[in-house]
């Protein structure tokens, strides 16, 4: 042990790394897969269910896990978290401003972010002085992610809210837009979609193309979680 320890010591003082350090590296390994375990449930069982987007998935995944390392190794410098929390801002600047990522999938975003910074920072400190640890402990770790995944679930789930779909419609019959006749309308776009409509909402009306834009409210689980339904038009990808 004391070899162990001359040995940590002469490299410190010649590259300013030791060789190993069990407590650092034991509370890294845990929180690592923690988090791990975590962020990958949300984004791969509760997340893709519904999304069914791959590239967010992964964006998800190893965005987190990124934030989660990097915070880690800056041991708690506020002024070191402070530049690698702006590095992913930049990026996120540079990279989403181009797309239109959907609120959905940003929330998930920044909820696994906040996740990952959380657990980054879920450390205990001792003092030999007062003989007391001053920070977080095993189960207060696991409650907070259980709470962050929790959250996840329960609102997926619907049990919450609504989980109805609903979708924009440019709509070309014009004459079946007037109130008294609502029923005729959802009769005929529940022949052309083929969905069982629950109620419609027309919006914006166009007298020189005789055409509006119509809502559509239904309930298609296969079609739940839509990324795109509010796209109207071919986004860059």
């Amino acid at each position: 042990m004391d070899a162990f320890n001359d040995i940590n010591h002469q490299l410190g003082n010649l590259i300013g790394l030791t060789l190993f350090d069990p407590q650092h590296f034991i509370s890294l390994l845990m929180r690592f897969i923690v988090n791990f375990v975590v962020v990958t449930i949300i984004a791969r069982y509760l997340y893709y269910p519904r999304g069914r987007r791959r590239d967010y998935m992964f964006i998800y995944i190893l965005m987190s896990m990124s934030i989660f390392l990097l915070v880690s190794l800056m041991e708690g410098d506020g002024m070191n978290i402070g530049a690698a929390m702006g590095l992913f801002a930049i990026f996120g600047i540079m990279r989403f401003r181009t797309e239109a990522v959907p609120i959905r999938e940003m929330t998930y975003l920044f909820m696994l972010i906040a996740l990952s910074v959380v657990n980054a920072l879920c450390k205990a400190e001792y003092h030999p002085k007062a003989d007391y640890w001053d920070g977080f402990g095993v189960v207060t770790l696991l409650f907070v992610n259980l709470v962050f995944l929790g959250m996840a679930w329960l609102f997926e789930s619907g049990r919450l809210i609504s989980s109805k779909c609903s979708k924009f419609i440019k709509y070309d019959n014009i004459t079946l837009i007037a109130p008294a006749k609502r029923a005729e309308l959802i009769a005929d776009l529940e022949k052309r979609t083929g969905l069982k409509i629950e109620r419609v909402e027309v919006g914006t009306i166009d007298f020189l193309k005789d055409s509006c834009i119509i809502r559509i409210y239904y309930d298609e689980p296969a079609d739940r979680g839509n990324s795109i339904e509010d796209v109207t038009k071919t986004p860059r990808i």
